[in-house]
């Protein structure tokens, strides 16, 4: 098993939104659309972005090895979060399954990450 911790500073992902491709340079196309239907709330998209540090924690290897667009934190009809890899991030976390837990403050978005290899006894 392995797990990946994130906490982000709303403010500073507020102020990075005020570049108008900053939300287009990190999030994924469907994570980007479940967003943009919401408006992109800044405490919505702190946690996606919380949710990609964390699982690069969780696989320890930091943000290296995979671009932030492949990490997407989504969130099923009944508002249950969920990671959808792709690309490089998959094929890192090829074997493993994954749990994201996220949540918010007015200042903080956290986000943890566990991961558990699929072949793992239990």
């Amino acid at each position: 098993m392995t797990t990946g911790l994130d906490l982000c500073e709303i403010d500073r992902i507020r102020h990075s939104m005020r570049n108008p491709r900053f939300c287009g340079r990190v999030l994924g196309e469907w994570e980007y659309e479940q967003l943009k239907e919401r408006g992109f709330p800044p405490q919505s998209v702190a946690a996606s972005f919380s949710a990609k540090e964390a699982f690069g924690k969780a696989m320890h290897t930091g943000l290296a090895g995979f671009s932030l667009r492949e990490v997407q934190l989504m969130r099923k009809p009944n508002g249950v979060p969920y990671l959808a890899l792709s690309g490089a991030a998959a094929r890192l976390a090829d074997g493993w399954q994954f749990s994201v837990s996220v949540t918010h403050t007015a200042a903080t978005a956290a986000a943890v990450v566990l991961g558990e290899r699929k072949d793992a006894e239990i």
